[in-house]
């Protein structure tokens, strides 16, 4: 049998990237599917039998996205919008969360800095990231994209974000080749209309980047808040908390809280985690 790696899947249909470069077709054999159901970028193990590739098994996954199904990724490109839809900082940090919690690699993209003018608090909040270590680059129609083969090369990425922020629009900036649907901002809801109904690994300076349906939801339900407060980069400070199972929410002496107080920690972020540990809380009672 041949590892390959799962490119492409619109419904039960695989498209699997074997070592040699060489694309084939394959369906997943049944004792596949009754264990886990073969998701995009999983390595698998294929043979051909008679006239068809067959997946016979996959190889154990490094991490994983439920929603979107994709596996074995680097790093997730958190895109947001400064405008139509409007930059939340909320939705971005539950999607940094989200990844952290996967142990992906969060980097912001910012779109349509072209449409805000230099006072905007859009400003403000870039630079809140960026204080606390997470790359962020920005996009507008004014500004050429560059500097980006360095971020892709020899990586996974998935592209992810609110629908409108103009996901598939940037990446046919980045490379035309890619040719991927995209569709105005609808005006009546002001918020994009899903163009991306599979999923699908593009080849890109040297890696692989997603186009994905996006999050179809920010679902924290079963997240075990000791777990969460351990994974989010912010919390990653020189001197941690006394005791290993403090969640930084009313604990005495937190070190995360008193970071919060010092500006060491962004407060933004660290009232995002906040609300998150209250939905958990209340889908636990």
């Amino acid at each position: 049998m041949i590892i390959g790696r799962i490119i492409k899947l619109v419904s039960n249909h695989y498209t699997v990237l074997l070592s040699d470069g060489t694309r084939v077709e394959a369906l997943a054999m049944g004792k596949v599917r009754l264990d886990k159901a073969p998701i995009a970028g999983d390595f698998v193990k294929v043979e051909e039998l008679g006239e068809h590739w067959v997946i016979q098994s996959i190889e154990p996954r490094l991490n994983e996205l439920s929603r979107p199904a994709i596996a074995n990724i680097d790093q997730a490109l958190i895109m947001m919008s400064t405008v139509r839809p409007r930059f939340a900082s909320g939705l971005v940090d539950r999607l940094i969360f989200l990844v952290s919690l996967a142990q992906i690699k969060p980097v912001l993209f910012v779109t349509k800095m072209d449409l805000i003018e230099d006072d905007d608090p859009v400003h403000e909040l870039i630079a809140d990231y960026r204080q606390a270590g997470y790359q962020v680059f920005e996009f507008g129609k004014d500004r050429p994209v560059t500097d980006l083969e360095t971020l892709f090369k020899d990586k996974v990425s998935v592209l992810t974000g609110n629908s409108g922020v103009g996901k598939s629009t940037l990446l046919n900036r980045i490379d035309s080749a890619l040719k991927i649907r995209t569709q105005e901002t609808s005006e009546a809801l002001g918020r994009g209309k899903h163009t991306t109904t599979h999923t699908e690994l593009h080849e890109l300076y040297g890696g692989w980047i997603a186009d994905t349906p996006g999050f179809s939801s920010l679902d924290f339900s079963g997240v075990d808040p000791l777990e969460l407060s351990q994974s989010i980069p912010d919390f990653q400070i020189e001197e941690p908390c006394r005791f290993r199972d403090c969640i930084h929410q009313n604990e005495p002496g937190c070190a995360i809280k008193e970071a919060v107080k010092q500006g060491k920690v962004s407060t933004i972020r660290y009232e995002n985690y906040l609300e998150v540990l209250e939905v958990i809380e209340k889908e636990r009672a």
